[in-house]
């Protein structure tokens, strides 16, 4: 697997993770490709009602993750992304959430089903040790959008900013994703992901490879149809963009 780049100081998460402004303040630290895709009219009206939503539930005295709701973006343009990732909604524990799916900081205790993502990359690159970095910022740094579909959640309640709008938000992303030149891999665990499938079949952009299994969550990583682990999704993306001439990813990361 190809070496990995170093982190950059200036993406590296806050302690508190806590919201404090809203979405639509947050722009300006995204390129003007991702600008321009959520002001498109329909993400534009959802963000609109989003930040209204935010502010009140904020000014009620809700504690809302995580502060940098568009971190996924700062490390890649549309036309940089080789792999999409695709969760749910942020986790919903003080200082867990990042602003990238499936992460959190180093000094949290791994979340199972990060672990089961981590058994996953050991067993289909044999003789690497497990990988030990929670923080998933080097992933991103080599074009991985680790993206939720809902990009906020209020402490303790998973879910509870589930079709508030963020999905039309996120979906404009997905879209344009989709629709850049470049091949890409979208690994979509589990039915919410997978839901996305009739969304990726109406785009046309550039190679995409589709693949599909379990979430890794312990609920369901072992179970049929299709068991996460034993998937073999990250040697499977690798070989595939190497096949379409781009370099692969370095899932294990800093030994």
């Amino acid at each position: 697997m190809p070496s990995k780049p170093p982190i950059q100081n200036t993406l590296l998460p806050a302690a508190d993770n806590t919201l404090l402004e809203p979405p639509q303040a947050q722009l300006d630290h995204l390129s003007p490709a991702w600008r321009q895709t959520l002001e498109t009219d329909g993400a534009w009206e959802a963000l609109n009602g989003l930040s209204a939503f935010l502010a009140q539930r904020l000014a009620a005295g809700a504690e809302i993750y995580p502060r940098s709701v568009f971190r996924a973006l700062e490390y890649v343009q549309p036309e940089s992304v080789r792999v999409v990732i695709l969760g749910q909604d942020p986790y919903h524990g003080p200082n867990q959430a990042q602003g990238l799916a499936f992460s959190v900081p180093d000094t949290c205790p791994c979340p199972p089903s990060l672990r089961n993502m981590f058994k996953e990359i050991a067993m289909e690159y044999p003789g690497t040790p497990v990988r030990k970095h929670h923080y998933l910022g080097d992933w991103a740094q080599q074009g991985v959008l680790l993206l939720n579909t809902a990009l906020t959640v209020e402490s303790g309640q998973p879910a509870s900013h589930a079709k508030r709008g963020w999905e039309e938000v996120t979906d404009a992303l997905i879209r344009r994703v989709a629709e850049a030149p470049q091949p890409k891999v979208f690994m979509l665990w589990g039915a919410h992901a997978q839901s996305k499938q009739a969304l990726l079949a109406d785009c046309r952009g550039g190679p995409v490879k589709v693949l599909t299994a379990n979430h890794p969550s312990p609920l369901s990583a072992q179970r049929p149809p299709k068991p996460f682990i034993g998937c073999g999704h990250f040697a499977s993306a690798n070989a595939w963009l190497e096949e379409h001439g781009e370099a692969g990813i370095d899932w294990v990361g800093a030994r």
